[in-house]
């Protein structure tokens, strides 16, 4: 039984992280979303869940889930800021 689970690879999710400060973030947060949507769409790349969050009237980010091994496919292209090895 061990041996079929060893067989099993564990695929590792990384959250991708573009900062917005400023006036009016809220608004280009949410447009860059739209934009990241249609990249990995048009990428044929598999987005686990995108969005953006308010962290305080000034300061928003956007993010992008995506497996691990999609990083390097899609880092140069998009530029994230940040990246997050979610478990």
């Amino acid at each position: 039984m061990f041996n079929k689970l060893s067989s099993y690879k564990i695929v590792r999710k990384v959250k991708l992280i573009w900062d917005f400060r400023g006036v009016d973030t809220q608004k280009m947060a949410e447009h860059y979303n739209k934009h990241l949507v249609e990249f990995f769409k048009s990428k044929k790349i598999n987005l686990i869940e995108s969005g953006f969050t308010k962290v305080s009237e000034m300061y928003y980010f956007t993010y992008a889930i995506i497996n691990e091994i999609d990083v390097n496919n899609v880092k140069d292209a998009i530029k994230p800021h940040r990246a997050l090895l979610l478990k």
